[in-house]
């Protein structure tokens, strides 16, 4: 069976190397999907027919623009802007813009691809889409961001829509650029501003979309653990980064009984071995410049330069930075230190080498498309609201979110019965991949050949 699926992943791959040649990331993400999904591709004849996995491995359209601005000295700037619409098989094109420095083609088209299968394991309406620019907004004045988003909607307004393409916010893109944003494109377009998720709930945002992320990743989390015969009480937490899916994840953890022990920079590491309180959180998003590195010492923190939050003791890993964050030395260090699961704050924050170490250990996994998929989840209750020209409660989007994670993890666990099991539970890499795979098939065929 393995070289049957060798063959069949090396075949495949070579077909997409050769039109996304140098595209590292975005090969892999294919890759990593391929090698779950093509075998349950070849066992079906219509799958097999409409050639599901290569459609779905293209987008549908792939956007590149100049942005144009003047930086507070007077100065034109020139960045490159992105928008991939990936799948619009389950509904309008759905996903965030992110504004970083090193954003690339290759990037923009990974979290793309990914959103096509994130979005539908949420169970709704939704198709697929990322973007984004390669603008480095910290260091920025107000102004220089306001003239930025401005040039930047204003070259990309004509692309989207609130039944076409409905974006929203990722790294270096909050709700205040959102709101500017939606103002260009309400002046652009002459209608109110639905088109964007995540936007400042007085310009029509939802409540909780800031928390959305972090919270579902608890959530899934504290069902993956159930699963397993445990709970989240007492547990101890790594959780890498200090952003807002980390402050929002570790913030529900802690309510949730659980000891986070670490958060993290680009400097290193917090760590706190009694686990963080709500007051040393509190201290800890708001601490900026050489005062981070120097927390109170009510607080039970300590800095460590350099240090990594995955060489710490924990139960639980949840790296949420960015991708590729956790290699093999990290999966190693895991492993060492007890870590018995992990769920994935950031898209595809573990290298192949590193979850295959992971998953010899016994190390249960939750892939990001899956545990991270609680902020496009709100994105879509949020398009519900706006479209009915209504508000919901801040505990009902949170029961509501709440169940769609509940109800992904309960989808996740359905693929064991036929082909994702490890040590007995559920493989939820492979679950996730074949999940959302067989949705957006179904789909595909519905559509006809060419649809």
């Amino acid at each position: 069976m393995k070289d049957r699926v060798d063959s069949l992943l090396s075949s495949f791959m070579e077909q997409v190397t050769a039109r996304h040649e140098g595209e590292s990331e975005y090969l892999q993400a294919v890759q990593e999907v391929a090698q779950d999904v093509l075998t349950i591709e070849k066992a079906s004849h219509a799958y097999t027919r409409a050639r599901v996995l290569e459609r779905l491995s293209e987008a549908e359209r792939v956007i590149s623009f100049s942005v144009i601005w003047e930086d507070d000295a007077g100065e034109v700037q020139i960045n490159r802007g992105w928008r991939v619409q990936q799948s619009s098989l389950l509904g309008p094109y759905k996903g965030g813009l992110r504004w970083v420095p090193d954003l690339s083609p290759s990037v923009v088209k990974f979290l793309a691809f990914e959103q096509a299968f994130k979005n539908a394991l949420t169970g709704l309406p939704l198709g697929a889409g990322k973007g984004g620019a390669d603008f480095d907004p910290s260091g920025r004045s107000a102004a220089e961001i306001a003239r930025f988003a401005t040039a930047f909607m204003t070259a990309l307004a004509r692309h989207i829509g609130p039944e076409t393409d409905v974006p929203a916010g990722d790294i270096g893109v909050g709700e205040q650029e959102l709101g500017l944003m939606t103002r260009v494109w309400m002046q652009h377009s002459g209608r109110w501003g639905g088109v964007l998720t995540g936007k400042p709930v007085a310009l029509g945002g939802s409540a909780l979309r800031a928390e959305a992320t972090g919270y579902g990743l608890i959530y899934f989390s504290a069902a993956m653990v159930q699963a397993a015969g445990d709970t989240l009480e007492g547990k101890r937490v790594a959780v890498s980064g200090r952003g807002n899916v980390s402050r929002h994840a570790a913030r529900k953890a802690i309510v949730q009984g659980a000891r986070v022990v670490t958060m993290s920079g680009r400097d290193g590491l917090w760590s706190a071995p009694d686990g963080f309180t709500h007051d040393a959180l509190d201290w800890l998003l708001v601490a900026e410049g050489d005062a981070a590195y120097s927390p109170p010492k009510a607080l039970g923190l300590r800095f460590e330069e350099g240090a990594s939050p995955w060489a710490s003791d924990c139960d639980i890993a949840l790296p949420c930075a960015t991708q590729n964050e956790i290699g093999l030395d990290d999966a190693r260090a895991l492993t060492d230190n007890g870590c018995r699961f992990l769920a994935e704050g950031a898209n595809m924050p573990v290298t192949r080498d590193a979850a295959e170490h992971l998953s010899a250990a016994g190390v249960v996994q939750a892939p990001g498309k899956a545990a991270n998929a609680g902020g496009v989840a709100v994105s879509g209750l949020e398009m519900q609201q706006n479209a009915g020209f209504t508000r919901w409660s801040a505990g009902r989007v949170d029961e509501c979110l709440r169940e769609i994670m509940c109800d992904i993890h309960d989808r996740l666990t359905s693929e064991r019965q036929s082909c994702c099991t490890q040590g007995g539970g559920t493989d939820y890499r492979r679950a996730a991949n074949v999940a959302g795979y067989r949705r957006l098939a179904e789909a595909m065929i519905a559509a006809g050949p060419t649809g």
